[in-house]
């Protein structure tokens, strides 16, 4: 292959990385997997490079390769989910929590896009393979569907009829997307304040203010979760510790309101927040120290600005 060939596939390559690795993400849930779907995806690319003789667009080509990546991939390993994906909740605060080794838990995702919710991703992994990936390819990627078929190598009408029994089952996992809070609106704002408040000063109270009374509360990699504010509100209390012990760091997950989470100063996790219109529908609390470095903090730094919050 010679070096303008060469040249040529890493600029068209490189300008669509972001949108690649949102699709691998979403068919399999995870940040990591997501980014070797990706690697393969440009070694696949690279190789085929001098024979691809632009049928279709290099964005149409690129996604069938990283799509087959991510379709290879499902079939050597089980789906991924959140807690309440995986079964009912409980109500005792002490029940003996059943621990989800890595591989099996949906990872959150650095990214402002709000077709990277959690709970899209968690309810994509509840479909077969190929309906997760006729819905991403249809409905988020908007491919025809004879390009669908086609990148997917099947007919026409199968392609509309994955896509149908996609989107309805989706509607039944997904959350509403006219009643969810864009990260960046105030009322978002303030919910997450609330939390990060809550910690700081150790005062539950102001979390619980603003938590629905139908909210579920989820601590990865624990498969144990809590539904209903009356049974998260021991949770959360018991959790809180005292003054200073918490340091939560406002950032941005998955299209949804988040914390970067330290504890005495260490890494801890990061806490996500499912936002509605009536308060805090869902808290998802990853431990997972390695988490805290790849998120960015949205507050500034008090050396430069007069925010309270700072790196721990």
């Amino acid at each position: 292959m010679g070096t303008g060939l060469v040249t040529g596939f890493e600029e068209v390559a490189g300008a669509l990385r972001g949108e690649l690795l949102a699709h691998c993400y979403r068919m399999l849930g995870s940040w990591d997997e997501g980014e070797d779907a990706v690697q393969e995806t440009y070694l696949r690319g690279w190789r085929g490079w001098d024979g691809f003789d632009e049928r279709s667009s290099v964005r149409t080509w690129l996604h069938r390769i990283a799509t087959n990546v991510c379709l290879n991939a499902i079939r050597d390993r089980g789906r991924r989910a959140l807690p309440s994906g995986l079964g009912a909740p409980t109500d005792d605060p002490d029940a003996a929590p059943g621990v989800l080794p890595p591989q099996k838990w949906v990872q959150p995702f650095a990214d402002d896009r709000d077709d990277l919710r959690l709970a899209f991703i968690a309810g994509l992994q509840t479909l077969p393979a190929t309906q997760r990936a006729v819905l991403l390819l249809g409905d988020v990627l908007r491919f025809p569907a004879t390009g669908v078929a086609e990148m997917l190598g099947i007919s026409v009408v199968a392609a509309k009829s994955s896509l149908q029994r996609a989107r309805a089952r989706m509607v039944q996992v997904a959350p509403n997307p006219y009643a969810v809070v864009e990260p960046s609106a105030p009322a978002a704002r303030r919910m997450l304040d609330s939390c990060v408040d809550a910690f700081e000063t150790a005062n539950v109270e102001l979390l619980l203010a603003v938590l629905r009374d139908d909210a579920t509360l989820q601590l990865v990699p624990n498969q144990t979760w809590f539904a209903g504010k009356a049974n998260c509100s021991p949770v959360l209390a018991g959790a809180v510790g005292n003054p200073g012990d918490w340091r939560l760091l406002p950032t941005i997950a998955n299209g949804q309101p988040a914390a970067e989470v330290y504890l005495h100063g260490q890494p801890y996790g990061l806490t996500v927040l499912d936002v509605r219109r009536d308060g805090i529908a869902d808290i998802t609390v990853f431990t997972d120290p390695a988490l805290v470095k790849r998120f960015i903090p949205s507050t500034p730094n008090p050396a430069t600005s007069e925010s309270r919050h700072s790196e721990p």
